[in-house]
């Protein structure tokens, strides 16, 4: 009897296993939800203010979604603020973060992101769940929150393929503030 137990729980292990694979694979977010989801979390944290970012630091919350998260990040103060799938950054200079390329990826973001709408970034990043390095196209965006000048808010896509050219055209369709209530 113990071996007929044993013998089910490995196969509901290797089914849920196997299935929960094929579900993350099809699972990736796509660039129009990470502008809508950054534009999102901006006016959350201008609603909020900085008691907001606790909810940018939940894993389990509304800004983690598919294989992508909004992270926030002050670029005045050189720190990063909120980041859900890496609390050990938070509170941490980011400014010399580099990528497997040597690119600095914060100043690049903190660049991108004090365009009047925003702009993206791409980089080498580990993917959640993956565990290796992969390219990632982050957007990001300032925040106008009281008190505390310099943050920007920003989330990014996994892909090979898209170009940065190919997501500001998006990115001029998509970025209207007034588009997007706060949660």
């Amino acid at each position: 009897m113990n071996m007929r137990f044993l013998q089910s729980c490995a196969l509901a292990l290797v089914v849920s296993t196997g299935s929960g694979l094929a579900s993350a694979a099809d699972e990736a977010a796509t660039s129009q939800e990470v502008v809508t989801k950054v534009w999102s979390a901006t006016k959350f944290l201008q609603d909020k203010g900085v008691s907001g970012f606790a909810s940018l630091n939940s894993k389990d919350g509304i800004w983690v979604w598919k294989d992508s998260y909004v992270f926030a990040f002050d670029c005045r103060l050189d720190k990063m603020v909120a980041h859900p799938m890496r609390p050990d950054l938070v509170g941490r200079s980011i400014m010399q973060i580099t990528d497997n390329n040597g690119k600095f990826i914060f100043k690049e973001l903190c660049k991108a992101g004090a365009q009047p709408r925003g702009g993206w970034v791409d980089y080498v990043w580990t993917k959640p769940g993956d565990g290796k390095a992969s390219r990632k196209l982050s957007y990001a965006v300032t925040a106008d929150i009281a008190f505390s000048t310099g943050i920007h808010v920003a989330a990014g896509v996994y892909d090979d393929k898209l170009t940065v050219p190919e997501l500001v055209k998006l990115t001029e369709q998509l970025a209207d503030p007034a588009k997007y209530p706060s949660h």
